[in-house]
């Protein structure tokens, strides 16, 4: 992977606060950003690169979690003293005793009236080695850091926890501009490997648009071809991302393995078949679920239409790339370490197809949410789908205008395949299912999606095929 595919938005928005520190006509001559995205999304390349470009001096700390308070300040004063910030020689042999006297340090290293970058990566692990440590950081901000000309780069990867920095009742709040950094999109990946759509999905869905991973997916490689090889090598980034991610983020939450094993490795969705998977009591998984969704690592989806059914609710992977590695992935890690990637590979072909027709649902009800569908569904806020206790019938797309729905704008069905349109007889069997759905008249459009396109049908209101749907990202 060569330059930044899919950042110059995130450059822009990072350049519009560096101008207000750079114009300097407000009170506070800082400005700070929270910046937060999953883990290995490339946070911290885009902040270095965005330095680079700058031209700037500038400061960067990158935090350790459970280091030793006394550890963490030392380095917190070294990587002062090393930066070419004018006043780093200030910090030089310095060992403060408190995060209030770091930051102080820091604050006494930016200069006075030319602007400047700091960065505090992975600020969720600084705080939580300091008991009131984001109260220490907002004092030393509002009396000495927003004085200085100052773009203050706070960066996480827990997504929970740097919201959380940001709410109502929090020291912090509403000192910060908030920004996410979320991973390649299929439009991204399309454009850096010079694939048509339906390649870009599949990229898309095997590396979770990690940049990465794409960047050891060689122009014209299929997805098997890209999983061969990174099958074949134990040290691959593929193989070994999932498992850094869950160490780095649950190394004390010994149920979020099992539940999410049973999630994403086994396909369950519901909370009885999750319970019964994972082999934990009802209190335990209500405990992980929660976690696992504050996390923004799993999310609930419930059946959408005008009737509430929240008993019904099901869970998924809503990390990308967590989607891939627990089906695929952590399965063959035995095989894979014992040299047989022949063996994993065949798993990998053998379910591949199954589970991209799963996976691909939420990508496509995203998409469909980003095109610009008001002239023909103009109240349209939510895309979902819909199922019965049974799970018979699904009903794969339903748009309305809110969850609850007051009116259901569209049903629909998603046939992901590139060398079969959706036949008439599929119409069929989605008009009749769709009557089963709380607000479905027989008035209601159908819709389909399906890369192939659609046999001609009267009863099809829209049809989308890959490249419609790879549209909806800039």
């Amino acid at each position: 992977m060569t330059g930044f595919v899919g950042r110059e938005t995130q450059f822009e928005d990072l350049n519009r606060q560096l101008d207000i520190v750079k114009i300097g006509a407000r009170l506070d001559k800082g400005a700070a950003i929270l910046l937060r995205g999953r883990r290995r999304v490339g946070k911290s390349a885009l902040v270095t690169e965005f330095i680079r470009r700058s031209g700037l001096p500038s400061f960067y700390f990158q935090a350790a979690r459970r280091r030793p308070p006394v550890e963490e300040l030392a380095e917190f004063a070294h990587a002062i003293a090393t930066s070419d910030l004018p006043n780093a020689a200030l910090a030089a042999g310095v060992e403060p005793k408190s995060l209030t006297a770091a930051l102080r340090l820091l604050a006494q290293a930016l200069p006075d009236q030319t602007p400047a970058i700091a960065v505090i990566d992975e600020l969720p692990w600084l705080l939580e080695s300091f008991a009131g440590g984001a109260g220490e950081l907002q004092r030393v901000w509002d009396r000495e850091l927003a004085a200085k000309p100052v773009l203050l780069l706070l960066v996480g990867s827990d997504l929970g926890l740097m919201e959380a920095i940001n709410r109502p009742d929090q020291p912090f709040y509403a000192r910060a501009t908030e920004m996410l950094l979320q991973e390649l999109t299929p439009r991204d990946l399309s454009r850096q490997l010079g694939v048509a759509a339906m390649t870009a999905f599949d990229a898309y869905l095997v590396t979770g648009g990690q940049p990465l991973l794409a960047a050891e997916w060689q122009p014209g490689m299929s997805p098997i071809e890209f999983v061969q090889k990174a099958f074949a090598s134990p040290v691959s980034a593929l193989v070994g991302s999932g498992a850094r991610v869950l160490d780095d983020e649950f190394p004390e939450v010994a149920l979020a393995r099992p539940v999410l094993r049973a999630i994403g490795g086994r396909g369950e969705r519901a909370f009885s078949k999750i319970q019964q998977t994972a082999g934990v009591s009802q209190a335990a998984l209500e405990r992980a679920l929660t976690v696992l969704n504050d996390k923004r690592i799993i999310a609930a989806d419930e059946p959408l239409s005008t009737r509430r059914a929240a008993k019904d609710r099901r869970w998924r992977i809503a990390d990308p790339a967590l989607r891939f590695w627990l089906s695929f992935v952590e399965p063959s890690l035995p095989d894979i370490d014992r040299r047989r990637p022949d063996v994993a590979l065949a798993n990998f072909e053998d379910r591949y197809r199954a589970w991209r027709g799963r996976t691909i649902e939420p990508v496509v009800r995203e998409a469909l949410l980003r095109l610009n569908l008001s002239a023909d569904f103009p109240d349209l806020r939510t895309v979902g789908g819909w199922w019965p206790r049974s799970n018979k019938p699904e009903i794969d797309l339903v748009a309305g205008d809110g969850q609850p729905a007051n009116r259901v704008n569209f049903v629909g069905s998603i046939k992901w395949r590139d060398c079969q349109s959706v036949t008439r007889q599929e119409v069929t069997a989605l008009a009749e299912m769709a009557m089963s759905v709380p607000g479905v008249t027989a008035a209601t459009p159908l819709i389909a999606v399906c890369p192939a396109g659609a046999e001609p049908d009267s009863r099809l209101a829209r049809v989308w095929a890959a490249d419609d749907l790879l549209a909806a990202w800039p």
